[in-house]
């Protein structure tokens, strides 16, 4: 396995997203990925979410599964931000969605959802149909970890 030697760039976003101080790790010969990372390497602490879903602060969902993964993002990077890091810290996303049609159907306006909040940080990422969640209304949820400068 290579190292890639940058870090995939980040651009400002809803909050400001820096440069991820994290490194993209491609092995030599795959294909570059789109949208994530196949691997991220970093050293620091880590911080890791509990499994967040796409309610506002105040317990509402919207039905649109496109703004519950842009309220679910904000909720991930609410609590990396309490450890003291940003989106750019966020090294592993593991999704979990309820219909994976409707994942697959938005795609292309998941992508500014996603950079609203995360800029043009793409971590190692996994994507997982679930029966149900918790939650009645929610239709993902995500839980991050988090590489943090010590």
């Amino acid at each position: 396995m290579t190292k890639n030697a940058e870090t995939a760039p980040t651009m400002p976003a809803s909050g400001a997203a820096a440069p991820s101080p994290l490194t993209a790790l491609q092995p030599e010969g795959w294909p570059q990925p789109r949208g994530y990372s196949n691997g991220m390497a970093g050293e620091g602490r880590m911080a890791l979410t509990g499994g967040q879903i796409g309610w506002t602060p105040d317990g509402t969902f919207s039905d649109v599964f496109v703004e519950q993964v842009r309220q679910t993002l904000e909720n991930v990077v609410a609590v990396v931000r309490a450890a003291g890091g940003g989106p750019e810290h966020i090294a592993r996303l593991t999704w979990y969605v309820t219909d994976m049609e409707a994942y697959r159907a938005c795609l292309k306006d998941l992508g500014p959802a996603y950079r609203s909040v995360m800029g043009r940080n793409f971590p190692a990422m996994a994507v997982v149909q679930v029966l149900s969640l918790v939650e009645a209304k929610a239709m993902v949820e995500i839980e991050g970890t988090a590489i943090l400068p010590e």
